[in-house]
């Protein structure tokens, strides 16, 4: 039986209360190239999805562009995953399989995560776009999860604890809840994680939790923060391909993530794009 991410992260969970690994400026730095590498593909995807494009498309796209700058995708052949990115549309919550025959029409939300690794060390992000014209629910959906998103990657300051990080986003998630009157489903039993010279690596960071537990967050530390929410339900679960997961209920389902360093003068977020990098 081959192994998913999902299990790998379940896994995560369990062994969750291991230390982050500190980074050296230098090891940071070639994390940043990959970070980039990984931006760079986000945005030229961004810019090609629409209507009438598939999301085989996107990973063929997706794939030049992480070869032609020198590195190698993250997730093909990942424990068996047969594409280069991830593409779950509407209610597929994270990890679907792009292919050709998936075209994607007016009104779809398309979730793309994209990872790369550079001389041996990996950068890891994701997006959600709308395409076309899309429900003004949906698009608070995806905004209240980027918002999410943006309030774990502010907590991940030296010296706190793992789950300051994971109250952040839940707290995130449900102000946008309570300002939107929708109730907002954070997944369970999805989260971020360590990252460096693997893609997966200790800890687990659940989106829910408490302040003050868990890990110290360390100078040096590098971390994938990506909340997922739905628009109704928090279970979900996998098809029969092994990877895809959906939401229980068919709900509709948003997936922002960045790579985060904790450094002495705050966050880093090395997978935000930086024009400067690409001279």
């Amino acid at each position: 039986m081959r192994t998913s991410f999902a299990g790998l992260r379940a896994g995560l969970a369990r062994i969750g209360g291991r230390g982050i690994q500190r980074r050296t400026p230098a090891e940071l730095a070639a994390m940043h190239v990959a970070g980039q590498l990984v931006a760079r593909a986000l945005a030229a995807m961004s810019e090609h999805a629409k209507s009438g494009v598939s999301t085989g498309e996107l990973d063929e796209l997706a794939e030049q562009i992480i070869r032609d700058g020198g590195g190698v995708p993250s997730f093909l052949g990942y424990h068996g995953f047969p594409a280069s990115i991830c593409a779950s549309v509407n209610d597929q919550v994270v990890h679907g399989i792009p292919s050709r025959a998936q075209v994607l029409a007016d009104g779809d939300l398309v979730s793309l995560d994209c990872g790369a690794i550079v001389d041996g060390w990996h950068g890891d992000a994701a997006v959600t776009l709308e395409i076309g014209v899309v429900p003004a629910s949906d698009s608070a959906l995806s905004a209240a999860c980027r918002s999410a998103l943006d309030c774990g990657i502010a907590a991940a300051l030296p010296g706190g604890r793992l789950s300051d990080i994971s109250h952040a986003v839940q707290a995130a998630c449900q102000a946008a809840a309570a300002r939107d009157g929708v109730d907002y489903g954070i997944v369970e039993d999805y989260g971020g994680h360590g990252i460096g010279a693997e893609m997966h690596m200790d800890p687990f960071l659940p989106n829910v939790g408490a302040p003050g537990k868990g890990p110290r967050l360390p100078v040096g530390g590098v971390l994938a923060v990506e909340p997922m929410l739905t628009a109704g339900t928090t279970k979900s679960d996998t098809l029969d391909d092994g990877w895809t997961v959906v939401t229980a209920d068919g709900s509709r389902a948003v997936h922002w993530e960045h790579t985060v360093a904790i450094t002495e003068d705050g966050p880093w977020v090395l997978t935000e794009r930086s024009l400067q990098s690409e001279h």
